[in-house]
This record gives structure tokens, C-alpha cells and sequence, in this order.
């Protein structure tokens, strides 16, 4: 089966207002199950990044990557406000995309 390229820009964070992790993948239903599992060893993991509270399509690779790093270099309260724009309340956006709530501690 084929899988679909289409260039993302996400934010995973732990807990509303908590610790946030930024990212950018041409596969996010791979991505967010990578994020999930705990696949790759480091800051995401460390801090049990899971819940997926926003995200942005791209048309390209190039336009992501410029706008994870812009995004990257932003203070928190700027990153805080682009989550709440859209997702008010630090829903799991992952859970709208067919994944299963997270069961939390």
C-alpha cells in the first residue's frame, strides 16, 4: 500500500500548559504513534510528549521545515496562543484522527 506524502508541522505536549514538543513529518498518523509509544529515545520521550493539541499542512517539505524552526524559536507564550487559536481546551486532535484516547496516569 502507497503511503501518502503530506508535509505537517504538529505540537505534541504532556498536559494543558504543560511541557510541548514541536516537530515536523511527512507521515503524522505514523508520527503520532511514534510520539505514543515512546519510539525515539530523548526530549519527547523524557517528557512523555503524547497528545497531539495542534498541527498545519503543507505543500511542501521546504515550507514545513522553515515553519517548525520558526515555530522552534518562538517563546512559550506565542506557542500557547497558536495551540488555543484553534484547540481552546488542549483536546487530543490525535483521538479526532481515529486514534484511541490516551489512557492517563
Amino acid at each position: 500500500m502507497k503511503q501518502d506524502f503530506q508535509p505537517v508541522v504538529y505540537i505534541m505536549a504532556n498536559r494543558r500548559y504543560g511541557i510541548n514538543y514541536t516537530g515536523v513529518t511527512s507521515n503524522l498518523m505514523q508520527r503520532i504513534g511514534q510520539h505514543r509509544d515512546g519510539y525515539f529515545e530523548g526530549f519527547s520521550k523524557d517528557n512523555d510528549t503524547k497528545i497531539l493539541v495542534w498541527f498545519e499542512l503543507h505543500g511542501t517539505m521546504e515550507t514545513a521545515i522553515v515553519r517548525e524552526k520558526r515555530i522552534k524559536n518562538w517563546n512559550r507564550q506565542w506557542k500557547i496562543n497558536l495551540i488555543e487559536k484553534d484547540n481552546p481546551d488542549w483536546k487530543d486532535l490525535a483521538v479526532d484522527l481515529g486514534f484511541p484516547p490516551l489512557q492517563r496516569k
